[in-house]
């Protein structure tokens, strides 16, 4: 994966919240979590690249 890019996003604090302790139950980061979610639904939307979602599913290797 490339360089990161960093945004910064205003969350209700409800959402804030309950996404904190999502990823508190998954044993991911707050960002990590988030990361999670907008893939999952970029993949379930058909919005992601072929390779990307492959990559992820374990059907591709990634490149490194």
């Amino acid at each position: 994966m490339g360089k990161r890019k960093e945004f910064l996003v205003r969350l209700d604090p409800r959402v804030h919240d309950a996404l904190r302790r999502w990823a508190d139950e998954d044993l991911r980061s707050l960002n990590a979590q988030i990361e999670f979610l907008l893939r999952e639904a970029l993949r379930r939307g058909h919005r992601l690249p072929e390779s990307e979602t492959r990559a992820e599913t374990g059907e591709l290797e990634p490149e490194e």
